[in-house]
């Protein structure tokens, strides 16, 4: 993976969260009816994406209510020192979730397919401590389940809040409009065909820049993140 800067954790990300015990049993995802005939509960072994973004088996997670800082995202210490807080994120949920045995309670389904949900390892409310240790921003446009929790953390000045730092929505935002000057009809996101498959990449994706369009070898446009899933592709990852 492409990072333009070493990472620099601040020390005050270091937050107690609770041990977590790791899983010894086998793969397995588990699904209790919802009112609407989808899984309530699923549970399995968890693979991190991103900040805020797991697979719990074959099945992609979006924590709901939070919002993590993009891998490419950079924030600032409180002398300004400028740290990789995307890439912190990231490495916090990993420490939580990743090869660790999951609960997560489905509360939906987003756009882009991916199934909305609480996700608990040994008791812990994993979207919950991602706030906590400020890694992560209470997504207040769909939830407020944690805005008590990202107060403490601004009040702490732990993680993003020891510094400035931009909100991930506005990062995505910000990065898309300057994709979108160079790319046909706006539609920046790149669809890119390599070894590992078809992945694509959004404008935010550290690499994004390091993809060379070429559609003799395959390579395609997209406008949106749903256009790209049905078209086959699948969206890069952290790992």
């Amino acid at each position: 993976m492409f990072i333009k800067s070493p990472v620099r954790h601040p020390s005050r990300t270091s937050v107690g969260v609770a041990t977590l015990v790791i899983a010894l049993f086998p793969l397995v995802v588990h699904a209790l009816p919802g009112d609407d005939g989808q899984p309530a509960i699923i549970s399995g072994i968890g693979h991190v994406v991103d900040g805020d973004t797991l697979d719990v088996g074959a099945t992609r997670i979006r924590l709901e209510g939070i919002d993590a800082p993009e891998i490419a995202q950079t924030c600032q210490t409180a002398s300004g020192e400028t740290w990789n807080c995307g890439v912190a994120a990231a490495a916090m949920l990993r420490k939580l979730a990743e090869h660790r045995d999951l609960m997560c309670e489905r509360k939906g389904t987003d756009r882009y397919r991916r199934v909305l949900a609480t996700c608990f390892a040994d008791g812990v409310d994993i979207d919950e401590a991602m706030v906590r240790v400020g890694l992560a921003w209470a997504f207040v446009r769909y939830s407020k389940r944690y805005v008590a929790v990202e107060t403490e953390a601004r009040s702490a000045r732990v993680g993003v809040w020891q510094g400035a730092a931009e909100a991930p929505w506005d990062f995505r935002h910000n990065e898309w409009q300057v994709a979108e000057t160079s790319a046909p009809k706006g539609c920046a996101i790149k669809g890119n065909v390599s070894s590992r498959g078809r992945i694509f990449h959004m404008p935010w994706d550290p690499w994004y820049d390091r993809v060379k369009m070429e559609p003799g070898k395959g390579k395609r446009w997209f406008c949106s993140e749903q256009e790209a899933i049905e078209a086959g592709w699948r969206p890069a990852s952290a790992n």
